[in-house]
């Protein structure tokens, strides 16, 4: 066991002579971190234990070791990020049949939160105890799950550049329209996507993006939230175009807010990704990154139950 293993293994074990029915894995460093009190305060309030993560990977840990121990409820309060881990935690106890899944939003942007009606911090504590419980979709790639969205090409580079405001404001599509804005030359990814419900290869060419979503669809404005109980993806795929085209916020609500024949949109169970080049190149799920040659792309219909607030739309086509 190395040095890092050997420090998850000790936090977990700390928790161990806890009594706990219900857990909040707290990462205390999203958004500006000012959370912490109000998060623990609230928590004592509405009876739930806080696990604290403190690095990269641990709130998988605590959320798999939470839901071995037979816990009925876990809360990622966090980012996007966070609740990636936490419901990877839960695949990995397997027990998305036995536990029932919450959000706390204490990200910059959270997208996710947002989209099913949690708010704010306190907001969060109401629908823990009282919103309806759904149950939604996850996504799969390669065997790893994504809750809201799986996103590929030049956006993935350009977190570092993106602020607090922006993201609250555009979500994931501030990435976009920072890499464009950094970059004045720049190549797109030679990709071949199959859609199942398409039967053949559904697109080809030199694409800038590919923006997957379970939770998320990707207009500027307006609707954001895809249909989470469907068993379907929804896919955006935007073809290299010259930079004038696309740099700049303004262009890029004009891509997103209308048809065009440089983007392409899809909806599928099933979705294949090859990279036809050597070189991989990077994909977000939820944030965490990863680069793949090829991606196989699914959903797992029904899979996780999660408290709702009431903005949460079932069916946000109708």
């Amino acid at each position: 066991m190395d040095a890092d293993e050997a420090g998850i293994a000790g936090d977990l074990a700390a928790n161990d002579d806890i009594e706990y029915d219900r857990v909040v894995v707290m990462n205390p460093v999203s958004g500006d971190g000012s959370h912490r009190e109000q998060i623990r305060n609230l928590a004592i309030e509405h009876d739930f234990t806080v696990l604290e993560s403190r690095e990269e990977g641990h709130a998988v840990e605590l959320a798999r070791h939470a839901a071995e121990s037979d816990v009925s409820m876990v809360a990622a309060a966090g980012g996007d990020g966070t609740i990636n881990e936490a419901v990877r935690g839960l695949v990995a106890a397997d027990a998305l049949d036995d536990v029932t899944f919450g959000v706390v939003p204490t990200g910059t942007g959270n997208n996710f939160a947002g989209n099913v009606g949690v708010t704010d911090v306190e907001r969060a504590f109401e629908v823990l105890e009282n919103g309806e419980r759904r149950r939604i979709d996850l996504g799969t790639t390669n065997e790893r799950v994504f809750v809201n969205s799986c996103v590929g090409g030049l956006t993935a580079d350009a977190s570092g550049e993106t602020d607090s405001e922006q993201k609250e404001r555009l979500g994931v599509l501030a990435y976009v329209v920072n890499t464009l804005r950094l970059m004045t030359d720049f190549e797109g990814v030679p990709l071949a996507v199959k859609a199942s419900t398409e039967g053949e290869v559904s697109w080809s060419g030199e694409a800038v993006f590919v923006l997957v979503g379970n939770g998320r669809r990707f207009p500027v404005k307006g609707r954001t939230q895809a249909n989470m109980e469907d068993g379907l993806l929804d896919v955006t795929i935007i073809e290299q175009m010259p930079a004038a085209n696309l740099v700049g916020e303004a262009a890029i609500q004009r891509l997103f807010g209308q048809e065009t024949e440089n983007v392409t949109r899809l909806q599928t169970p099933t979705l294949d990704i090859e990279v036809e080049r050597d070189e991989p190149i990077r994909f977000s799920l939820d944030g965490e990154m990863g680069e793949w040659n090829e991606l196989s792309l699914g959903v797992i219909p029904h899979a996780l139950e999660l408290c709702v607030g009431p903005e949460y739309e079932p069916l946000p086509d109708e």
